[in-house]
């Protein structure tokens, strides 16, 4: 079965409305229009308007609707349309959401969702484009993931509506319209990353938007005889720290790719990961390859030259081989 990313993201929303009634979804022009880029198309139709709401131009509003929902017995989704946005809802999101179990003791949960467009690769412009995953991964209570793919965006999102804790699902609207050939869409685990492509030379650890291109690398790689091992976090927090290590073990050594600035960020706890429970494992020092600190150009030239390239992965690795071997 071939399915585009936006459908099993518009499949998995269907489906948990269909499964659960308590699951309710609401955002800005997710009804009677069917989202702004497709991803609830139909559901209000389907499941009506008393469960699918279309809401104010307000995202601290509507966060803050789903902390409260989610505290008396719902399980909502909310769409909060550009990562960007997320600035806009921190105090519900950081300060409430993902406090409130501990805070109550585990009387009150919050078990909701909050959907999120990465739109970076598609000329969304320097307040569209950026990414604050290592941001979101740095709260105690709030899990983060981002799905590379259809088979992915499906699992993920119906695993995070079960959830008892609030998860951020982000979404890549560079993968938006790209398909994958899917033998049944499932349910995958928060927590758990996956190897894209075996190998014995190198790990390369990356996630959501970067990894197709990862992908793409690896073939690049191929035609110097360097094997290289891709793993897909899929789950920025909580993290798969064992795949990352057991990996690490297998080959000796690592490259870190992001699309966001690699200061401080999801990249650097990788290193510092690879640093010290896998210190002994290391034949080489860790590679971080990441976008420039700086605001994500507008301009399409700019913006191919701003994120990491399969070109410029591969060549990283090689002509790193002498360093690392």
């Amino acid at each position: 079965m071939m399915i585009k990313y936006w459908e099993a993201v518009n499949r998995a929303l269907g489906d948990a409305l269909e499964i659960d009634q308590r699951v309710i979804l609401f955002g800005e022009d997710v009804a009677e229009a069917g989202g702004v880029f497709g991803a609830t198309k139909g559901l209000k139709e389907r499941f009506g308007p008393e469960r699918v709401r279309d809401t104010p131009i307000s995202e601290a509003a509507s966060v803050g609707m789903a902390v409260g929902a989610s505290m008396t017995g719902y399980r909502p989704i909310v769409e909060v349309l550009f990562m960007d946005f997320l600035c806009l809802v921190m105090d519900q999101l950081v300060n409430q959401a993902a406090k409130v179990s501990y805070m109550s003791g585990g009387t009150f949960r919050a078990p909701m969702v909050v959907r999120t467009i990465c739109g970076g690769g598609r000329g969304s412009g320097l307040q569209h484009s950026q990414n604050f995953e290592g941001w979101l991964a740095n709260v105690p209570g709030l899990k983060v993931v981002w799905p590379s793919n259809a088979a992915d965006a499906y699992g993920l999102l119906r695993t995070a509506v079960d959830d008892d804790d609030p998860v951020v699902v982000i979404e890549s609207l560079r993968l938006w319209t790209t398909r994958q050939d899917v033998v049944e869409l499932v349910k995958v685990p928060i927590g758990e990353a996956a190897i894209r492509t075996t190998g014995a030379d190198l790990t390369l650890v990356t996630w959501g938007g970067a990894v197709q291109r990862a992908i793409a690398a690896v073939s690049l790689c191929k035609e110097h005889n360097i094997d290289v091992e891709v793993i897909d976090l899929r789950s920025i927090s909580p993290l798969d720290e064992n795949t990352v290590l057991t990996s690490l073990a297998k080959t000796g050594r690592m490259v870190i790719v992001e699309d966001g600035p690699g200061h401080v960020s999801v990249g650097t706890r990788i290193a510092s990961l690879a640093a010290g429970p896998g210190f002994y494992s290391l034949k080489s020092p860790v590679l971080h390859i990441s976008s420039p600190f700086a605001p994500v150009p507008f301009t399409p030239i700019l913006e191919d030259a701003y994120y990491p390239s399969s070109e410029l992965i591969a060549e990283t690795i090689v002509s790193n081989m002498g360093v690392l071997a």
